[in-house]
């Protein structure tokens, strides 16, 4: 029976997988799928059987086919070499199959109050984030060419790593290694990688997203706060640097934001310079460097402004009772 004759006679969806060992790849790849409303309720069969395949509204990790047409989503032939895209080298696995093809419906499904672009934007950053990893493991392939460059690990992370987790999940060799025994293990670790990974787009599209509309939004009115267009004001405090970088990109003015300023939790204001990469501790542009490691009264007095709190003794923040202190703050190191 085929597939689409199957779906006719019996309305409930079947994902099929392989049985026995389990890999993190398929658990994560069984587990997107179940998100999907199309596969909300169905159910999961874990078999080798080709019977098994055939009855089945979507085949992952066996069958030895990648066909799309046909739901058949094995990564293991000879003659695979599919990426996510032309950009990537990393081969899939069956997660990097079902987010390639069901992984913009994945995250509306997650977070339906994104907009096309948003979405489109996350379908990226997901994987490269999190699934090409898993992409990488499944097949092999190391994360940098360590016995090329002669680097030894200074210790075993193994058991901590997510697909080392997942496969500590397995029965052990010398306990219950029935096909039963198989299929619960397997359940608890698709839930645990899917649990996962919800998190994270729920993380990128509840707070990550809106700390991006934040910066932009900083970014296209910073004219309104400054006239040379290098400082820009945050609404409110949000992760920033990584959007910067990539607002800057998308604008063609990468290197012009020398300052942000933002109001912290106490109510207070601080201005901070820009790193030069978001792992740098050089910046652009310091805060001045005669007013380094001032604090209150003495940093009020020399630089001429009230409501000084402190400039680091690094140059690269400071702080003060009033936007427009540390704005003016800002301004002198221009």
């Amino acid at each position: 029976m085929s597939v689409h004759k199957r779906a006719k006679v019996n309305m409930t969806k079947q994902i099929c997988t392989h049985s026995g060992s389990f890999h993190a790849d398929e658990a994560l790849a069984v587990y997107m799928l179940r998100v999907l409303p199309e596969f909300k309720d169905a159910k999961v069969v874990r078999s080798r059987d080709p019977a098994k395949w055939e009855e089945s509204d979507i085949v992952v990790d066996v069958s030895g086919k990648y066909d799309v047409e046909k739901r058949l989503f094995d990564h293991h032939q000879r003659e695979f070499f599919e990426t996510f895209s032309e950009k990537y080298k990393t081969k899939l696995s069956s997660a990097g199959l079902v987010y390639k093809h069901f992984g913009q419906d994945i995250i509306k499904t997650l977070q339906p109050q994104l907009d096309e672009s948003d979405v489109e934007f996350l379908y990226e950053k997901v994987y490269k984030d999190f699934v090409e990893s898993l992409d990488a493991n499944d097949n092999g392939i190391s994360n940098f060419d360590a016995e090329d460059l002669g680097v030894k690990p200074k210790f075993s992370d193994k058991n901590i790593t997510i697909p080392g987790i997942i496969s500590g999940m397995n029965p052990n060799w010398n306990g219950d290694c029935s096909d039963a025994s198989f299929d619960k293990c397997f359940f608890k670790a698709s839930d645990f990688i899917g649990e996962v990974f919800v998190n994270l787009v729920k993380g990128y599209g509840e707070s990550w997203m809106p700390a991006k509309a934040l910066v932009r939004d900083a970014v296209q009115n910073r004219l309104q706060e400054d006239p040379s267009g290098k400082i820009i004001v945050l609404k409110q405090f949000c992760p920033w640097k990584e959007h910067l970088y990539n607002i800057e990109k998308e604008l063609g003015i990468v290197g012009e934001i020398l300052f942000v300023l933002f109001e912290d939790s106490s109510s207070k204001w601080r201005v901070s310079t820009v790193p030069v990469s978001a792992t740098s501790f050089k910046f652009r542009e310091g805060l001045p460097e005669p007013l380094r490691g001032l604090r209150d009264n003495e940093l009020s007095e020399k630089s001429g402004l009230p409501g000084c709190i402190f400039i680091h003794a690094a140059g690269f923040i400071g702080g003060a009772d009033s936007k427009d202190t540390v704005l003016k703050l800002a301004q002198m190191s221009l």
